[in-house]
């Protein structure tokens, strides 16, 4: 206690029993008066006088004041307070009694309810189990705040969850703050630290040997802390479960091997941009975790292949695996993680810059993991068409592939990989990746990829009319449709596609698909209209006759994105004149043509929006937009 209340003196005070060596040294409290009760130590026994105060010729007494008691004997009255209500009113009075309470450990407190009975007020106030919830960000991330809720939260099951985000700039969340969440939070399960500079590791430790349920870890550009700190946890939280540490610059392999040693349970690690950690740490933790560990997130990382052969090998229950910007892993590491065949329950694998994945190096992960289900490549500079086609012929399990900036993938990648797939594919995603070429590649007579239904292709220059014609032909089961940004898109290759179909298309995206008519959109609308969810025509080349072909058939859609296009009041109109449309959201950004006549139609359309989008509308006053927000209360208008 002395350490604690920065006591100076010749008394010991020691915590989690009395504070005083001999018990019959309670016997120096006693009472002087009614009102005040002092204690003075051994050889001390001065009599006390309470201050006078003069005042003009009559002498008058001050009453006494519990505050000129020292800290040591606050403690010992709080600790005797029957219940955490009562503590947490006291708590309310001064930041010093705040601090004090805040530092009582849990079995510190008297129970005043013997034969284990517990008072009604503090029984109606347990919640969740131990599941509470405090988020502190910025100016709120005070000492004085965690101390707060280390009192209020005591009587309700104690604190479960614990984020703390940023830090106050002049007094902000230090040790101290967490040393008080440690003693009064015993329950604390989930901890996220994130720009806490001045907590080092002193206040995890405190939370180590306080905390021992905590399960999940989040540390965030925490500077200060070190492999100490992990070694405390690992020591005093067996229970831990899931483990995040991102841009922590002295936390290395030591911390990551006694985690490995001493948390049994560990089923999900996350280590980004960490200078000190290397092969050793991922290692240890990979070979003693074998049979929990499912989820692997490694990024900017000084790691080599024999991490990943070691994934390869010891990653037996591991089910997530995402492998970011790992600039010393090479072709050999990939090869040896897939042949390694100790991923066999791997189910979704995520690689981003990393100059390792390579032909061959992605066919041997297509081999070594039969039941992959989702893949998504990104930057991945060195990867071909011929990788990637025997990767499809090898991955029977899988149901989505993700392309991202792989720019030597080209139209016979993608349609080899769609011809290729198992009967499983149900997804496949193909952003950014300037080596598409619209060529007329006249696909053999081969069976329709009939398991596929959903299909984004976003920013591609290259795709064009041929392609999406083949693209009709091959996959006629298509739902959901995103064809984002793709300049050579016209009426020409965009009908087939509608006209081949056996299933009905549900959510389209055309958004950027600047050679798109009117022609294409009727044509949607009469022939899928009455299954179309979700609809968007950004910037496509459309007028009012399309909305009075959607207003007219697509009974069911909620979601409808005209901005930038050229519609105008009338077109408004056709859609509010519907009695089957209920649009919930209607987005008109930078619709020129649309004015103050609108109102009425928008008044009408709003009666189920939830959403209206009405930004750079310029022919639209503000009044009329005042009358909106009066009106439709229930929306959400974005002006």
């Amino acid at each position: 206690m002395s350490k604690l209340f920065s006591f100076s003196g010749s008394d010991n005070f020691f915590p989690g029993g009395s504070i005083y060596p001999n018990p019959k040294e309670s016997s120096l409290f006693f009472s002087l008066g009614h009102h005040v009760d002092v204690y003075f130590p051994h050889h001390k026994r001065s009599r006390f006088s309470p201050p006078i105060v003069f005042s003009g010729e009559r002498v008058e007494k001050k009453n006494p004041s519990i505050e000129i008691l020292p800290d040591e004997c606050l403690f010992e009255i709080f600790r005797r307070l029957p219940g955490g209500q009562e503590r947490s009113s006291c708590a309310c009075v001064s930041k010093r009694w705040l601090t004090l309470l805040s530092n009582i450990h849990r079995d510190e407190i008297n129970d005043n309810n013997k034969g284990g009975v517990v008072s009604k007020v503090e029984y109606q106030d347990v919640e969740g189990d131990g599941y509470l919830s405090r988020v502190l960000e910025g100016k709120k991330a005070t000492n004085v705040r965690l101390a707060a809720i280390a009192v209020g939260t005591a009587s309700r099951g104690g604190l479960g969850k614990l984020s703390i985000r940023g830090s106050n700039s002049t007094c902000g969340v230090t040790n101290v703050g967490l040393r008080a969440i440690s003693r009064g939070c015993p329950s604390l399960r989930v901890l996220s630290l994130w720009d806490s500079s001045s907590v080092g590791d002193q206040g995890l430790c405190e939370i180590a040997d306080g905390c021992h349920q905590l399960e999940k870890l989040d540390l965030c550009h925490c500077p200060a802390i070190t492999d100490k700190s992990l070694l405390a946890v690992a020591k005093g939280c067996p229970n831990l479960k899931d483990l995040t540490i991102e841009g922590c610059a002295n936390i290395g392999n030591e911390g990551l091997q006694a985690l490995a040693r001493c948390c049994p349970n560990l089923k999900a690690i996350s280590i980004k941009d960490c200078p000190l950690i290397r092969d050793q740490g991922i290692v240890s933790m990979l070979s003693s975790a074998s049979f929990t560990l499912t989820k692997i997130k490694l990024q900017a990382l000084n790691i080599t292949d024999v991490s990943l052969a070691v994934i390869g090998h010891y990653g037996k229950a591991v089910t997530d695996l995402s492998l970011i910007s790992l600039p010393n892993v090479s072709e050999k590491g990939f090869w040896v993680m897939g042949n390694g065949h100790g991923l066999q329950k791997l189910k979704s694998f995520a690689v981003t810059s990393c100059r390792g994945v390579t032909d061959l190096g992605l066919e041997a992960v297509g081999k070594g993991c039969p039941n992959l289900k989702q893949l998504c490549l990104h930057k991945c500079a060195f990867l071909s068409d011929k990788g990637l086609v025997s990767f499809a012929k090898t991955a029977s399990s899988l149901e989505s592939l993700q392309l991202e900036e792989c720019h030597r993938i080209t139209q016979f990648g993608f349609f080899g990989s769609l011809l290729n797939c198992g009967a499983k594919l149900k997804a496949f995603s193909l952003v950014n990746c300037y080596g598409i070429k619209d060529l007329n590649l006249g696909l053999p007579s081969v069976l329709p990829c009939k398991s596929l239904r959903s299909l984004s292709i976003r920013n591609c220059p290259g795709f064009g009319d041929a392609s999406l014609a083949a693209l009709g032909k091959l996959c006629p089961q298509l739902e959901h449709v995103e064809l984002s940004g793709l300049h050579g898109i016209s009426d020409a290759g965009f009908l087939p596609l509608l006209e081949t179909r056996e299933a009905d298309l549900v959510k389209v995206n055309l958004s950027g698909c600047v050679n798109l008519s009117d022609k294409a959109v009727c044509i949607m609308a009469d022939l899928h209209g009455w299954t179309l969810e979700m609809l968007n025509l950004e910037g496509c080349k459309i007028s009012d006759a399309s909305l009075v072909a959607i207003a007219k058939n697509c009974q069911f859609l909620s979601d409808l994105d005209v901005s930038k296009c050229a519609i105008t009041d009338s077109g408004i109109a056709a859609l509010a004149r519907s009695n089957q449309i209920k649009l919930q959201i209607l987005s008109m950004s930078g619709c020129s043509k649309v004015s103050d006549k609108s109102m009425p139609s928008l008044l009408k359309l709003g009666q189920t929006l939830l959403g209206l989008n009405l930004q750079q509308c310029k022919a639209i006053s503000s009044s009329a937009v005042d009358l909106l927000v009066e009106q439709l209360w229930r929306c959400d208008i974005l002006f």
